[in-house]
C-alpha cells in the first residue's frame, strides 16, 4: 500500500510522555515506525494517544472545551456571552455554524491525530521486544482509545473515513458508511474487554471502560434503527458493568469534580488534568470558559440560556443544582460570599484556586462515569420492555444519590412503577440533563431521542434547523478531496438532496 495523508492525519509523529503521569505535557517527539523498540517505547507511545484527550499546542484540547463546544453550546441550555468576541463561539451559540467553524474542523483534526497515533502503536507494538502481556494490554488501550474517536467521529459527521492502519489506499481517506464504523468500533471495544480491571496507573483504560463504552454504543446504534437487538445488547453490556463490583455511586456529588478525588469509584475513564500543564490549551479551559470573569457579574464566556427553564427546575433539595451551577461562591479576600446574578455552571470551577487560567486548571473530565451506565441499562430496558423493575431500580438509584437517600433502600424520591414508556423515558430525558450538565453529553443525547430541533428551538437565539442533526464535514478537509469527503445534507455545496431526518422532532 501507498502512504497517503489527509489535512487531519499530518501529525503521525508520536508524542513522547513520561508515563509517570497521563497528562504530563510532551517533552519532544518520536518519528513514527523506526520508535518502536523497547517496552519503555511502546508505553509512550500509547500513552502519546492518550495525550490527544488533554494536549493541544495551538489551541485547546478535546476535553478541554473543544467537544464542550460543539456538545453543549449548540444545545438548549448555555449560550455564549452577549459581548462575545469570537464569531466561532458566537456562531455554534446561535447555531449559525458552517464548514470553516474552528471547533468542527479542530475537533476533526484531533480525533484524526489520536487515531494515527493509535494505529501506529497497534501496527508497531507487535515487533517489540519485551513481555507480551504488557504488549498486549498496551495495544488494547490504544484499541480503546481509537474506538472513543471513532464513536465521537461518527456521532457528530456521520460517516468518516475509516483508516485502522499506518499505511493505507487512497480511498481510504473516503467516507465510510455509518454501518461501518460502528462495526469497527464494537470490534476494537471487544478486543480492549481483555484490559485489567484495575490498572496500576490511573488513567487508563480498563475492561470496565471498554465495556461501559459498548454499552453505549449499542445505545446509539439502536436508536438509528430502533433495533430491539441492540438495545438489548446495551442493557446486557451495562448490566456486566453494574454487576462487576468494581464500580458505585458516590455519595457526594460534588467529589466526582474535586481535584483532591479524582480517579473515585464512579469515573469509569476520565480525561487527566494537572495544575499547570504546560502549552497554549493543555490545561482544562473549561475552567476558564465558565469562570473567564471571576468574581464579578460581568458575563463569562458561557452561561446558562435560561435561569427559568434550566436552573430552577432543580429541586433545592437536589444536591446536583448547587454542583452544577453556582449561585454564589466564597471570596476569601473579602471572608464573605459572592453572589451572581445569573448561576455560574460550576463543575469545573477549581474553588481551591478559583483558577481563571487555563494552565492551572486541574479537574479532570468524566469521559464514561457509572452514572452513566445506569441511564444507559434504564433507558435500554425501557426501549425494549418498557418500564420494569430493571429500569425502575437504575434511575431510582441515581435519583436516591441526587437527594442523599441510602441507595439500597426506598426512598420518598423513588419514581414510583405505573409509568407508560413514553412517560417514563419523558422522566429519565429530564433526569439525564439534570446529571450532566456540562459534562459533553447533551447533543449525543437530543440527537439519540430525535428531539434535537424541537428541543432547540425552545430557546431564543437558536437558529437550529434539521440539518444540524450532523456537524459539516470541515471545508479545509473537502478541499482536499472534494468527492470523497461529500458534505453532509442541508450544508453548502452539500448534492444530497432529500432531508435524512425526516420524522425527526
Amino acid at each position: 500500500m501507498k502512504k497517503n495523508t489527509i489535512l487531519s492525519l499530518i501529525f503521525p509523529a508520536l508524542l513522547f510522555v513520561a508515563c509517570e503521569d497521563l497528562n504530563i505535557s510532551p517533552s519532544g517527539s518520536i518519528a513514527g515506525s523506526d520508535y518502536y523498540n523497547t517496552e519503555e517505547d511502546a508505553t509512550a507511545a500509547v500513552t502519546g494517544v492518550y495525550n490527544v484527550l488533554t494536549y493541544e499546542k495551538n489551541t485547546t484540547s478535546y476535553y478541554g472545551d473543544m467537544l464542550l463546544y460543539l456538545i453543549d453550546l449548540s444545545t438548549d441550555y448555555m449560550r455564549a456571552a452577549a459581548n462575545s468576541q469570537s464569531p466561532d463561539t458566537r456562531a455554534l451559540s446561535s447555531v449559525t455554524f458552517d464548514a470553516g467553524q474552528l471547533h468542527v474542523k479542530t475537533v476533526w483534526e484531533q480525533s484524526y491525530r489520536g487515531i494515527s497515533r493509535a494505529n501506529l502503536a497497534i501496527g508497531n507494538i507487535p515487533r517489540v521486544k519485551g513481555d507480551e502481556t504488557l504488549k498486549n494490554r498496551l495495544i488494547n488501550e490504544a484499541k480503546f482509545l481509537r474506538a472513543l474517536f471513532y464513536f465521537n467521529l461518527v456521532q457528530l459527521y456521520g460517516d468518516v473515513p475509516l483508516i485502522t492502519s499506518g499505511e493505507y489506499k487512497t480511498e481510504d481517506l473516503n467516507r465510510a458508511p455509518v454501518e461501518d464504523v460502528y462495526s469497527q468500533i464494537i470490534k476494537d471495544l471487544t478486543d480492549a474487554q481483555q484490559l485489567p480491571e484495575i490498572q496500576a496507573e490511573k488513567g487508563r483504560a480498563t475492561t470496565g471502560s471498554a465495556t461501559a463504552l459498548l454499552a453505549r454504543v449499542y445505545l446509539v446504534r439502536a436508536s438509528i434503527a430502533n433495533s430491539a437487538d441492540d438495545y438489548r445488547k446495551a442493557a446486557q453490556y451495562a448490566q456486566e458493568v453494574t454487576g462487576s463490583g468494581v464500580y458505585r455511586l458516590i455519595e457526594n456529588y460534588y467529589d466526582l469534580w474535586d481535584p483532591a478525588k479524582k480517579n473515585g469509584p464512579e469515573h469509569i475513564f476520565s480525561a487527566q488534568f494537572t495544575h499547570g500543564q504546560a502549552g497554549t490549551g493543555a490545561g482544562n479551559s473549561i475552567s476558564h470558559c465558565v469562570f473567564s470573569t471571576g468574581l464579578t457579574n460581568n458575563e463569562p464566556v458561557l452561561l446558562i440560556t435560561d435561569v427559568a427553564q434550566f436552573y430552577d427546575v432543580f429541586d433545592d433539595s437536589d444536591q446536583r443544582k448547587d454542583v452544577s451551577y453556582a449561585k454564589r461562591l466564597f471570596d476569601a479576600s473579602k471572608d464573605s460570599y459572592f453572589e451572581f446574578t445569573v448561576p455560574r455552571f460550576r463543575k469545573y470551577i477549581d474553588t481551591t484556586i478559583l483558577a481563571t487560567s487555563t494552565s492551572q486548571a486541574a479537574i479532570n473530565v468524566p469521559v464514561i462515569r457509572y452514572a452513566d451506565v445506569l441511564f444507559t441499562l434504564a433507558e435500554a430496558t425501557n426501549e425494549v420492555d418498557g418500564p420494569n423493575s430493571v429500569a425502575y431500580s437504575a434511575l431510582n438509584r441515581i435519583r436516591r444519590r441526587a437527594y442523599r437517600q441510602p441507595p439500597d433502600a426506598a426512598s420518598p424520591y423513588d419514581v414510583l412503577p405505573g409509568l407508560t414508556k413514553e412517560g417514563f423515558r419523558d422522566l429519565l430525558r429530564a433526569e439525564r440533563y439534570k446529571e450532566f450538565v456540562t459534562e459533553q453529553t447533551r447533543w449525543f443525547d437530543l440527537v439519540r431521542w430525535k428531539i434535537l430541533v424541537k428541543t432547540v428551538k425552545s430557546v431564543p437565539g437558536k437558529n437550529i434547523d434539521f440539518k444540524n442533526y450532523r456537524f459539516p464535514v470541515p471545508q479545509r478537509e473537502r478541499d482536499i478531496n472534494p468527492e470523497g469527503l461529500w458534505q453532509n445534507w442541508g450544508y453548502e455545496d452539500s448534492k444530497i438532496q432529500t432531508n435524512p431526518y425526516q420524522g425527526y422532532e
